[in-house]
C-alpha cells in the first residue's frame, strides 16, 4: 500500500514512525480523497460519501492551515511532495 512507502521517508526525517505527524495525517486523508474521487467516477449519486469526502477535505484544509501558520517550509515542501495545489501561502 502507499502509505507504508511513506512511512520510511517520514521516518527518515523525524527519526520515528509517528502517525501523529501532520503530514502523515494530511497524507493519510489525501489518500482517501483520490480513492473516493476514482470511486465517484463508477457511483456518481453516492451521496453518503459524498458527505464523507467533504468532511475529509475540511479535516485536511484545517490541518494544512495550522501546518502554513506553524512552518511555512514544511508546509511548501508538503503542498509539491503530494501535488495538492499551488505552493502559495496565504
Amino acid at each position: 500500500m502507499v502509505k507504508n512507502s511513506f512511512i520510511p521517508v517520514l521516518s527518515q526525517e523525524k527519526k520515528g514512525k509517528n502517525p501523529g505527524l501532520v503530514e502523515f495525517q494530511i497524507f493519510q486523508f489525501t489518500n482517501r480523497i483520490r480513492r473516493l474521487t476514482s470511486h465517484f467516477e463508477l457511483h456518481p449519486k453516492d451521496y453518503s460519501s459524498q458527505t464523507g469526502l467533504r468532511k475529509i477535505l475540511g479535516k485536511r484544509q484545517r490541518l494544512l492551515s495550522y501546518l502554513s501558520k506553524k512552518d511555512g517550509i514544511r508546509y511548501k515542501k508538503l503542498i509539491n511532495q503530494f501535488d495538492i495545489r499551488q505552493s502559495q501561502i496565504r
